[in-house]
């Protein structure tokens, strides 16, 4: 799975994956083995999360990369993403994250991001994150990146895992990687 997913990452860059998590144990041994992929191939890797996985992961990371090699890992807070402007606003979190990967995009430096919605505490409509992932896949292929985008599955409502299977080309699960057979490019939905 790490592999198919990998090559896919070095033959396109523009990766926009769904990965709904059963348990934290196995969301934290995906994200670790997202960031030891992206450190192995230099790439920076931009993490949208909460403080308490942040704590979570920067201990572990600590014991297993050098300090030139955790200065490809940065984090992002979730909260202060998702709500930079005092609501769950696409565009605002697209200038949010537009800004964040400018210096990247200058300096020609590669990156892959991933993104833990924590969707329970969005209490706006589910079109909102209809409206946030297609605008996140127009930006993962305008700009060649890869992008994780982390749910919850059993706090996942089924309409909005349809929503989610149209709006992501590819599906990591616990036990394998595949293509979205729902997925719905942008162009293709109007």
């Amino acid at each position: 799975m790490r592999s198919k997913m990998n090559q896919l990452i070095e033959d396109e860059r523009s990766v926009h994956v769904l990965y709904a998590f059963d348990g934290m144990d196995n969301y934290i041994n995906q994200i670790l083995n997202y960031i030891e992929d992206g450190v192995a191939a230099k790439d920076h890797v931009l993490l949208v999360e909460n403080e308490r996985v942040t704590r979570l992961l920067q201990k572990e990371l600590a014991t297993r990369f050098s300090a030139a090699q955790l200065e490809l890992v940065h984090f992002i807070n979730s909260f202060q993403f998702y709500w930079s402007s005092g609501s769950y606003h696409p565009p605002a979190i697209l200038a949010y994250f537009t800004k964040t990967i400018q210096p990247y995009l200058e300096k020609e430096q590669p990156f892959r991001s991933w993104a833990h919605v924590e969707w329970e505490s969005v209490k706006e409509p589910l079109h909102i994150i209809e409206d946030f992932e297609k605008i996140a896949d127009d930006a993962v292929n305008e700009h060649a990146f890869p992008l994780v985008c982390a749910y919850e599955k059993n706090k996942m409502p089924e309409h909005l895992q349809t929503i989610l299977m149209e709006t992501h080309p590819y599906v990591l699960m616990e036990d394998g990687f595949v293509v979205s057979d729902q997925y719905r490019p942008v162009d293709a939905a109007k």
